[in-house]
Parts: structure tokens; sequence; C-alpha cells
């Protein structure tokens, strides 16, 4: 009873805290969770001991809020049945009104007698959705999903957590799944290399022995954790090449993990997707990419993101097909053109998958139930005497839109739908959960300012930075960028990183714009400093109308461009810096910030809004 009683004074003074917070216009959610802590130390443990099902957590450099949010808006949309015993002796008489939303699992029951009933309803998730991804904003995300009596009604939780932070959180709760995203160099003065990083998860993951892990195929660092982590695990990835070469060449990216882990010797790549994420091997101890389990391909970035999704099932013998197909020379000669994978109006028989995808025999796509083997799959049987005793993959496919931009938004769908995919779960919603599903929290979020479209992204390490200025070029518009660095405590007071980010991409390809104009500054003596008319470099990038940086560091961000010849204002105040790029922009204004960064200026935006 005391227990409880401190457990309910945790709940009911975090709540009062954060709600304070939140009319003070503060974010207040970490708060929340560190006196909830002080207050009863166990209140985490007590709190995901009472989630009825499955506990996900999603680490990784990137991609980590994106992808925890819509795994958890996509298991929120899952129809979930319970079970409950119901006095049935009014049903008969059309008497019993509490009975909306049920309906018997058993038939033919007579007036009078308790039965078994199911009633549908809705997932119900637990999830840090604002990002607070350390020990104090993980309880948060507990805490204020609780009731005021000390009880959590929850299925799931989807919970992301920084990667130092699981050795912490871990103690607390053991996770059901992980969701690995990435590992990239992030905040050198925090994590320290690379390595590091990996130290950290591979203790934290021997926690959690019984965890599932869900890891991108894509990154060797991130895929040679999982592999050797004892771990059961699942890939996903994309094995099709998207850029072409030459579009490749043009990106100098600072690659990490280039050399094996196994053996040290330099791993050797078919190619690249962006940073070091591509398809990998040693040529020395063997080290590769491994098999994918939810593999993304046909992708079209034309208009937002389009691609399907293959997702391999089981193995199961040719025999078995034939005897789900009913007719052993139907199922070894014929295509089925009907539900073939169809991507825009055309047709893709077995002998271009097989191609496409290795050893790929079998196709169900999503919805049919219907088995599919294709000419290529009976070609390679033909050929096998023992044919009814050979093992083929089953495979499911599923064409997947999203109205997002960013190459790298691929995988995070990928990743939230290989988790929930992972635990059993249907997902039968999924296109819809994605139409709807419009980022949040400084991730890609659209704010609409008067005649202005603003698109507010986190930018925070070079891999992060350099897709940010991919997805903005793939805006063919004119368009304004604001860039803003800070270099508070959470941030890594160390800003070396913004030299390994690609902004010569910002430059002019076939026209040029001079500017001569008078900087802009909170600083009084800054036009003394630096001249009344300073020449700023001629050269700046085809749509792009103007470039401002801001932040507490954004003389260095002006020094960087500077040594990239690319003209830019300097505006130190956010929303003065904001505003003006309001008054005399074009009307499509691009706002990149690192960490520190992101809730002041959401705010700003959202107060304009």
């Amino acid at each position: 009873m005391k227990m409880k009683i401190r457990r309910m004074a945790a709940i009911w003074i975090a709540k009062v805290i954060s709600a304070v917070c939140r009319l003070s216009g503060k974010q207040g959610v970490t708060f929340a969770g560190k006196i909830a802590l002080k207050v009863d130390p166990d209140i985490l443990k007590d709190l995901s001991a009472q989630v009825r099902e499955k506990i996900f957590v999603v680490c990784g450099t990137n991609g980590k809020t994106t992808t925890n949010n819509l795994l958890c808006s996509a298991i929120e949309k899952e129809v979930l049945s319970d079970r409950v015993k119901k006095d049935m002796g009014n049903i008969s008489s059309g008497q019993d009104s509490d009975m909306s939303g049920y309906s018997s699992i058993s038939s033919g029951q007579k007036a009078g007698v308790s039965g078994t009933q199911v009633k549908k309803r809705n997932a119900k998730v637990v999830c840090n959705h604002t990002g607070s991804n350390m020990l104090d904003g993980v309880v948060a995300a507990f805490v204020l999903a609780a009731g005021n009596s000390g009880t959590l009604d929850a299925d799931y939780a989807c919970i992301e957590i920084d990667e130092a932070s699981t050795l912490r959180v871990f103690p607390h709760f053991k996770p059901d799944y992980m969701v690995l995203t990435n590992l990239f160099r992030d905040q050198l003065d925090r994590y320290g290399e690379i390595d590091i990083t990996m130290d950290m998860l591979n203790r934290a993951m021997a926690m959690a022995p019984d965890m599932k892990i869900i890891v991108n195929a894509d990154d060797a660092l991130a895929a040679y954790l999982a592999m050797e982590s004892g771990h059961e695990y699942l890939t996903y990835g994309i094995t099709e090449r998207v850029f072409s070469e030459e579009e490749q060449g043009e990106q100098h990216e600072i690659r990490e993990g280039r050399f094996c882990k196994k053996c040290g010797t330099r791993l050797e790549y078919e190619f690249y997707h962006y940073s070091q994420l591509g398809k990998y091997s040693c040529p020395n101890c063997g080290f590769a990419r491994p098999a994918v389990d939810f593999e993304a391909f046909n992708i079209d970035m034309s208009e937002g993101l389009s691609f399907e999704v293959l997702e391999k099932l089981e193995n199961i013998s040719l025999s078995r097909i034939k005897e789900d197909a009913g007719n052993d020379n139907e199922a070894e000669n014929e295509i089925d053109t009907e539900n073939s994978f169809d991507t825009k109006n055309s047709v893709m028989d077995a002998a271009r998958l097989a191609d496409t995808v290795p050893n790929v025999e079998k196709i169900i796509p999503i919805g049919t139930g219907k088995n599919i083997a294709g000419k290529a799959a009976a070609e390679k049987t033909a050929a096998n005497k023992n044919v009814s005793d050979r093992k083929v993959r089953r495979y499911e496919s599923r064409p997947l839109s999203a109205d997002y931009h960013g190459f790298y938004n691929i995988y995070n769908i990928l990743a939230a739908y290989a988790a929930g995919r992972s635990a059993g779960l249907a997902f039968k919603s999924f296109d819809e959960v994605l139409s709807s599903f419009h980022p949040q929290n400084g991730r890609m979020e659209h704010f609409h300012i008067g005649r202005t479209d603003v698109v507010l992204n986190l930018a925070k390490n070079p891999a992060g930075f350099n897709q940010n200025i991919s997805a903005v070029m793939e805006d063919k518009r004119e368009k304004d960028i604001i860039i803003v660095i800070n270099d508070n405590a959470q941030d890594g007071t160390d800003i070396s990183w913004l030299w390994d980010v690609d902004f010569d991409r910002f430059g002019a390809t076939d026209h040029t714009r001079q500017n001569t104009d008078k900087l802009a500054s909170p600083d009084s003596n800054e036009q003394e400093a630096y001249g009344q008319k300073k020449e700023m470099p001629t050269t700046i990038g085809k749509g792009i109308h103007s470039i401002t940086v801001s932040g507490i560091r954004c003389q260095d961000m002006r020094l960087r461009m500077k040594y990239v010849d690319i003209p830019c204002d300097m505006i130190g105040d956010v929303k003065t810096a904001i505003e003006a790029r309001l008054a005399d922009g074009c009307g499509n204004l691009y706002v990149l910030v690192n960490y520190t960064a992101l809730f002041s200026t959401r705010n700003i935006l959202a107060g304009m809004g």
C-alpha cells in the first residue's frame, strides 16, 4: 500500500509539473519525469510491467523520433479483441444496453447463460512522442500516460531511447524488441567515436537477453552489432541501386565504418545510398550485408515517396507450394499475371523479380492469399530431380506511399513496418496511417504563415544534415533557407562536424547571385568589424532565393559557408531571422536547426501561424 501511495504521489506531482510547464510555454517533460523518479525510484519498473503486450524501443543516431512515432501510430490502428464474460440473460429480449462493440464468440447459447463476449477496440500505446529520449523523458512517457490511481492501461509501449541512455533505462525494464536505425558520428564531445557508442549499445543488449533486434542491414556498423550480439535479429534494407554513379559522385560524404569490424580490412561497396549505407562486403573475412527480411524496392521519389516492401515469411517446400496451388503444373509453369507485382500499371514477372531480389521463388501479394509460382521458379526447379524436398522462400509484397520528402524517410517507414510485422501485428491499416501521419516535433514539420509555407527540420550531425540538404534540393521551387546552429550542452559544444557537411551542394551550378548587402546581426558593432559593405561570395545554387545563418554559432556557420563561396546573410536572433524571410522571402522557407534550437524555433513558428 505504501509503495502504491508513493507511485500515485509521483504521478500526481509529475502531471502538475507538466501542466504548469505547458502553460508557461515550456516543454517540461523531462523535468516531470525527473521529479517522478525522485519521489518513487521504482515507478518506471512498476508501470512498464503493466504493459500487457510488447515493449518496443527505437535506438540509433538518426530517425529515432519519426520511426518511433510512426510505429506508435500504426499500432494504435491495430484492432484488438478483449474477451470478457457477460451475462447474456437479456440479450435475446434486446434489453442489454451495454453490448455496443461486443460480439459473441459462442453461438446457440440460451438466455440466462453466461457466455464469452468479444469487444473490438484499438490498441493503447505509451509513447514519448516529443523525442525526450533520456531516462527522465522515458519515465515521463509512462508516468503521464498512467491513471491517477497509479495504474497504466496500455497494450504496447513505443519508446525512443538515446543510445547512451540505454544503460540507464534497461535496468528498469527489458524491451521485447529493439529497432536499430543506424550508427553515425554524433556529438563527439558527448559520445566520442562510434566505437564507444557501439560498446554502450552492446552492453545494453546484454541486459535484455530475450530482446529481438530489428536492424538496418544497409549499415555495416549496426548490422555487425546485431549479428555479433547473440540476439535473434531481423533485417530491413534497400537492395537495389537508387542513385546513379554520377549522383553518388556529386556527394563527397564522410563515410563511417569503412573498415570491417571483424578483421579491419577495408569494406568493398557495390554501391552507396548515403553515408556508409549501401551494399557492402569484406574481401578478407567474408563479413557482408546480411540477407534482408523486409526489403524496399521499385523506389520512386518523383512525387513524395513510393515503393514496395518484400517481406520474407518462412521457408517451405516446393511440395507445399504445389499443395497450396492445387495443381502441380500450374504451380511450376504458370505466371499469375493478375496477382503479380503491379507497379504503375506494369506487371513484374517472376523472372524480373528473380533478377531484382536474389533467391525469390514464391510471392504472395498481401491481401490476395494466393500463391504465385513464376517461370523463373519453374526453370530453377526443373533441373532439380528432388523438387519435392527443395526449400524455397515465401514472401509477401506490399506497395506503400507517403507524401514525404527525403530518401532517408524510406528507411524510417521500413523500420516501423518491419518492427510491427516482426511482432506479429497485421498492420492492415498501415497505408491509412502513412497517408494521415504528419511528422511533428521538428521532423519535416510543416507550417503555413501568411503567404509562406515553412518546413522545420532537425539536423544535428553530418549524415543527417547531408540528407536534409538532399531533401531541400529535391524541392525544385525557389526557396529560402535558414540554418540555426547552437552549441549548448545538449547539442555538443564541439561544432567541428559542420566541416563534414556538404554545404557546397547549396552552391551554384548554372547561375550566380551577387550579394553586397550589409550584414544583419544583433551585434551593433558587427558592421564595423566586417565593413560597411562586405563583399560576399558570389555563387548560390539554382532555386535558392536566400540563405540565412542564425543561432549562437551563426558566425561559425557563416565562416563555413564562406569557405564554399556561398553568400549568406547573418541574423543571430532566430525570431528576427524568420520574420525577415517571411517579409522578403519567396514564400517557400526551410528552417534547419540543431537540437536545442528545435523547441524554441518550433514555438516561434507555431506562434506566428
